[in-house]
């Protein structure tokens, strides 16, 4: 008898109930995964994680082969015709469920990070297969879950919270993940410090003013706007956007919104800034990613802006695999900015600074290409 394999089957809190209400015996993907979901076997288990709470909820065996039934409608946010029947092997409640950073000493996805993000990665589609080990532990997580149950509390926001789907031109269907993400600080860090250092946030401030203080429109990320540098908040720079300018399509859009700070002349972009600081690397290189695949003809530069000793970090993650197979490459279209030449570079423009261009920062911005010798 062939070994046991393990998928990944994501759910949210509505999909999940909607799968029981209907009985809790056929798992449902999008169609564009179908060739992966043939691949699923009966006796496979699927384990069933929640987003947005981001815990385990159940794990599910297959108990037969798959099919497509693009008639029989069970979610309301998709039909999800890529089907497997199953039965429910065990089965938590939201409060009960195993939190994923609870196991991070068990799953091979926590093991040498790239990022404190990099994790999320392995749990943003499915079906995917998992590792056997990986596949255990979950399950033995669940089981013990459901014979000892243990009180988690968790903020009920987060579990009514869905990722919005978008259409994008040149993609199809995608989802605009938020930045609240749940991090995982790095050892030895601390954690008060790392979620809204001063650097941080002093850099924000730095560009936003310097943009504005050029006679340029500015726009900071949604999520940002509440924020303070020294008492002043990014929200009442001069000349900060209310409204971008609607240029592409809504998944573009939507995923230019989350970009920490861009610079605009009239209603065109002319530099967009994610700053990257301590733990946040992969976060902003995924939107940056995200907009390149979405607008593969863009005319925006783009930069990463981050500590000198940031610097190989930044580099080595722009150059990674995943990244550099984009079309164009995102090391070709991101150059790095370290937070000492703008400090130094803004310091020494002094009042003149209104008559600087936005061209001014390629005499502080590197690139990003990694040259063989």
């Amino acid at each position: 008898m062939a070994e046991r394999q393990y998928w990944l089957d994501l759910f949210t809190y509505k999909t999940w109930t909607e799968f029981l209400r209907a009985g809790g015996s056929i798992s449902g993907f999008r169609e564009s995964r179908w060739t992966t979901v043939q691949k699923i076997k009966p006796g496979d288990y699927l384990l069933c994680y929640l987003t947005g709470i981001s815990r385990w909820i159940g794990v599910l065996e297959v108990t037969g082969k798959p099919y497509l039934d693009t008639t029989t409608r069970i979610w309301d946010m998709d039909q999800f015709p890529a089907r497997v029947p199953v039965r429910i092997v065990h089965r938590l409640e939201p409060r009960t469920a195993m939190p994923i950073l609870e196991m991070k000493d068990q799953l091979s996805i926590f093991n040498n990070l790239k990022s404190p993000w990099a994790w999320t990665g392995a749990v943003r589609a499915s079906p995917a297969r998992w590792k056997h080990d990986d596949g255990a532990a979950v399950v033995a997580a669940v089981e013990l879950g459901v014979k000892v149950p243990k009180d988690k509390p968790f903020d009920p926001t987060k579990l009514a919270k869905t990722p919005p789907i978008f259409k994008a031109k040149n993609v199809g269907p995608v989802t605009i993940p938020s930045s609240d993400i749940e991090e995982v600080p790095a050892s030895g860090e601390d954690t008060a410090q790392s979620k809204e250092p001063s650097a941080h946030l002093e850099i924000h401030y730095l560009l936003l003013k310097l943009g504005s203080d050029m006679g340029l429109d500015v726009w900071v990320a949604r999520n940002d706007r509440g924020r303070e540098f020294k008492g002043s908040a990014l929200s009442d720079v001069p000349r900060l956007k209310k409204e971008l300018p609607v240029q592409f399509d809504e998944a573009t859009n939507n995923t230019i919104e989350l970009i920490d700070v861009l610079w605009l002349d009239r209603n065109s972009i002319v530099a967009a800034f994610e700053v990257e600081s301590t733990t946040s690397i992969y976060s902003g290189l995924l939107r940056m990613a995200d907009l390149i695949a979405m607008q593969p003809n863009l005319n925006i530069p783009l930069f990463l802006v981050a500590p000198d000793e940031r610097r190989e970090k930044v580099v080595a993650e722009v150059n990674r695999p995943t990244f550099s197979r984009l079309s164009p490459p995102m090391n070709e279209m991101c150059r790095f900015v370290s937070f000492d030449a703008l400090r130094e570079r803004v310091q020494k423009a002094g009042e003149l600074i209104r008559y600087l261009r936005p061209e001014f920062l390629e005499e502080v911005a590197e690139s990003c290409e990694i040259v063989s010798e």
